[in-house]
């Protein structure tokens, strides 16, 4: 099952380590699930990924509770948006091919407008608490 666990890692890793370069496939999601992977299988390549400049702080800040900083999410969904919109617009000539990239990209922006936290908000209200 370790052997599983590791190869789920190194795929979202790769996957995430693309969408550094892909506009509109996202890094962060795919950096967060091979962190989780690696957690159960390789604690060394879990701290390779928890140590990354940029994304492993928003890994961390993920396990921790945090959700996304606002500018990244703003970030992120106009990602989303542009990525969406030059597919369907210039790139992609079957209909049902168009309206799968729609439904997933809106799937994508609603997930991180209602279901991430903005790592903002959460800090507020834990200042608020401890008032």
């Amino acid at each position: 099952m370790r052997l599983a666990w590791l190869l789920g890692g190194l795929v979202c890793a790769g996957i995430g380590l693309i969408g550094v370069i892909v506009p509109g496939l996202p890094t962060t999601v795919f950096m967060i699930l091979a962190a989780w992977c690696f957690s159960k299988s390789s604690p060394r390549l879990e701290q390779w990924v928890l140590e990354m400049p940029g994304i492993g702080p928003m890994v961390a800040d993920f396990r921790a509770g945090l959700g996304m900083p606002k500018r990244t999410k703003v970030l992120a969904i106009s990602c989303i948006a542009a990525a969406v919109a030059l597919s369907t617009l210039f790139l992609i000539k079957p209909t049902w091919v168009r309206l799968l990239v729609l439904a997933v990209g809106l799937a994508g922006v609603s997930y991180i407008l209602w279901l991430v936290p903005t790592r903002e908000t959460i800090l507020a209200s834990r200042e608020d608490n401890t008032d």
